[in-house]
């Protein structure tokens, strides 16, 4: 076994180790999944490391995911295959809707769900609202694949609280997206996933036949009741329809999650849908077709059952998180 040596280690910040084994010369990313997992790769460099009012970040270069972006010791978006991510957040509520020309996204500072909004030949406003102006500063510099995207005249960035911002605003949105943080204690997005959210503040904010959608965190056979469960069943007591659906993402080593809610049926049939992406959306899409879908939405039975019994409600008093804090919880 080669010397492990620790170079840089924070409170809120992933762990990152040197292997000095033969032949094993390189730093190795750590994240931290449960008290009993951790999930690590080796490291090309650190490209970015800081703490900002809200979030620690950290954006790495690593050897099989290419960019990786860290926020509270989380991993949020890897450059390979973060299309895998974005494709199932963002294509199919633009799908469902009959005809989607605005979209109001909470987060999404590193611009991939923008980037694929704007594929979408019926959009005609994309207003993109980050609490925080780091991440989206750094994210704009070394991500250079979404450079079109922040370029884009449909997009409108706010630097702000998204609930702040959805509260004031006076028009309604076709598309409502949830490209949040995953909800960590002390972190600042826990708030957005809330029932009183959801039903005083964003469904009001929807237009006719409105459609909402977010990550919902892991989704797999050993963490889907870390908080996806209780986001499908808040949305079930808001809105009429509720579809949950996941997909496995290689560089988050799991399954994920994905909700989306309307008070109008999700019926669109497997061609239609087909049709749809070829005569709405340009470019290639790389993940996600009909058939996809389909399958992503026909989830197993541990998984139906889990959704069909859970009664928790999420809450500011009655949150459930995932492993590890924000900020906030440490500066308390």
């Amino acid at each position: 076994m080669g010397e492990v040596v620790e170079i840089m280690f924070g409170t809120g910040f992933p762990e990152i180790h040197k292997d000095t084994s033969p032949n094993h010369d390189c730093h190795w990313y750590e994240e931290t999944i449960d008290d009993d997992l951790k999930w690590s790769f080796a490291l090309n460099s650190v490209l970015h490391k800081g703490t900002s009012e809200y979030q620690d970040i950290v954006l790495l270069d690593t050897k099989r995911f290419g960019k990786v972006l860290v926020i509270d010791g989380k991993m949020q978006s890897a450059e390979r295959d973060e299309f895998i991510y974005h494709e199932c957040l963002i294509h199919p509520a633009l799908l469902f809707h009959p005809n989607p020309k605005t979209v109001f996204i909470m987060g999404g500072g590193e611009g991939s769900a923008a980037r694929e909004i704007l594929k979408h030949k019926t959009i005609e406003k994309v207003v993109m609202c980050d609490i925080d102006q780091e991440v989206v500063d750094f994210c704009r510099r070394f991500l250079t694949v979404n450079s079109e995207a922040f370029c884009n005249e449909k997009l409108e960035l706010v630097i702000k609280d998204a609930k702040a911002e959805l509260e004031k605003r006076e028009e309604k949105f076709d598309i409502i997206v949830g490209d949040l943080a995953d909800p960590v204690e002390g972190g600042p997005c826990y708030q957005l996933y809330t029932k009183s959210f959801y039903q005083n503040i964003l469904k009001p904010k929807l237009s006719p036949n409105g459609i909402f959608v977010t990550q919902a965190g892991p989704a797999g056979i050993f963490t889907h009741k870390e908080v996806f469960t209780s986001i499908y069943n808040t949305m079930k007591q808001v809105f009429k329809y509720v579809k949950a659906y996941t997909a496995h993402v290689p560089s988050f080593a799991d399954t994920w999650g994905w909700v989306m809610a309307s008070d109008q049926e999700f019926e669109v049939e497997v061609n239609e849908m087909d049709r749809r992406i070829e005569e709405r959306v340009q470019g290639e899409l790389m993940y996600l077709n009909a058939p996809s879908f389909i399958s992503a939405a026909t989830l197993n039975k541990t998984i139906s059952l889990a959704l069909e019994k859970e009664t928790e409600v999420y809450s500011e008093e009655n949150a459930r998180f995932i492993h590890g804090h924000g900020v906030a919880y440490r500066h308390i």
